[in-house]
């Protein structure tokens, strides 16, 4: 309809707009001022990207049999509005790093900013493996930290050796012999299940001090290298925290994460890009196993139908599920659109 072709060109068209046109051109996003009687979301869409980050082989899997509803907070009944964020190229600036597309776009140096990308890759992989158990968990991905709570039996973990309890997160290795349980077996499923936990008390307990997990040096090091790339990418998440955080000081509104890396480095990154305490663990979600339209249908069903859901992102995945689900779609190509979109957020047109 030419409501939607519009809509698909408001976040492209708005960059360069002075705020006051800014106004008139979100009034198309009118209908979703902030009112719980008006939530019902609107059809909107847009473009381009593919996998976040094939730098570690994508895990298809089985889906685990049970899992327990995605938790939700008490406040979630007062909730208006949730906003869905795509992290690769849309938060922050990693996969265009690694392949020196973002360089070659913004004209800047390809040695230096594939440089810069392979040491953040490195520092993710080095979080995931030492202390989130990305070794293990690497074949066992799962969508939410939740997903193998039910397996979980609640034993103290204060004194538990992980690394002499016999898992194996990789099938079909006769290596350990017997011992270590069948597969998907309960044994087996209950410690896959107390990583799962421990990753989630490791998150929440360095979501605002991520340095903590690093030695001084490394501490230091992720310090230079995170200045480094704000530099290189023209203050990149800088800009989208403005929005991350706006959106976060409203009661009644929620940030969540959707992302196509997989959970474990995706919770690494999360952390080493300082964005831990803007994503609390539960509203993360990877959808390297089952894809964005099914992730957002996960998302629906735990926040419900009343609220209204705004899609960001750069991607055609989350453009096609935005369209599938009926959501609006802010697109996000260019520093223009991330400015843009704060406006609309600080007009109180999103």
């Amino acid at each position: 309809s030419s409501t939607n072709a519009s809509l698909i060109s408001t976040s492209s068209t708005i960059a360069n707009i002075p705020t006051a046109a800014v106004a008139s051109i979100s009034n198309q996003f009118a209908h979703l001022k902030r009112d719980p009687s008006t939530s019902p979301s609107l059809s909107q869409t847009t473009p381009s990207k593919d996998a976040d980050d094939q730098s570690r082989k994508n895990m298809t899997g089985k889906n685990r049999g049970k899992r327990k509803a995605d938790t939700s907070s008490s406040q979630d009944s007062e909730l208006e509005r949730v906003f869905l964020w795509d992290l690769d190229e849309t938060i922050i600036i990693f996969h265009s790093l690694l392949t020196g597309s973002y360089a070659q776009k913004y004209g800047k140096d390809p040695t230096v900013v594939i440089g810069s990308g392979l040491t953040m890759e490195e520092m993710i992989f080095e979080v995931a493996d030492t202390h989130l158990f990305f070794n293990d968990l690497e074949e066992c991905d799962q969508v939410h930290v939740e997903d193998v709570a039910s397996d979980d039996n609640g034993q103290d973990l204060s004194n538990y050796s992980f690394s002499t309890d016999g898992f194996s997160g990789s099938g079909g290795s006769g290596s350990h012999g017997s011992s270590v349980g069948v597969q998907g077996g309960v044994d087996w499923m209950r410690k896959l299940a107390f990583r799962y936990r421990k990753v989630r008390e490791i998150y929440d307990k360095h979501k605002s001090n991520v340095g903590g997990l690093l030695s001084p040096q490394r501490k230091e090091a992720l310090q230079r290298l995170r200045a480094e790339i704000e530099v290189l990418t023209d203050s990149w998440l800088g800009t989208a925290l403005k929005s991350l955080l706006l959106i976060q000081s409203r009661k009644n509104c929620v940030n969540v994460l959707i992302t196509t890396t997989q959970l474990v480095p995706a919770l690494a990154k999360v952390l080493l890009y300082g964005l831990g305490e803007i994503f609390p663990i539960e509203n993360i979600y990877s959808a390297t196993k089952i894809g964005k339209e099914s992730c957002f249908e996960r998302i629906v069903s735990r926040f419900g139908k009343k609220v209204t859901y705004v899609v960001i992102g750069d991607g055609r995945d989350e453009e096609i599920a935005a369209k599938q689900h009926n959501m609006p779609f802010w697109r996000i190509t260019n520093h223009g659109d991330l400015v843009s979109l704060h406006q609309a957020l600080e007009l109180d047109f999103l």
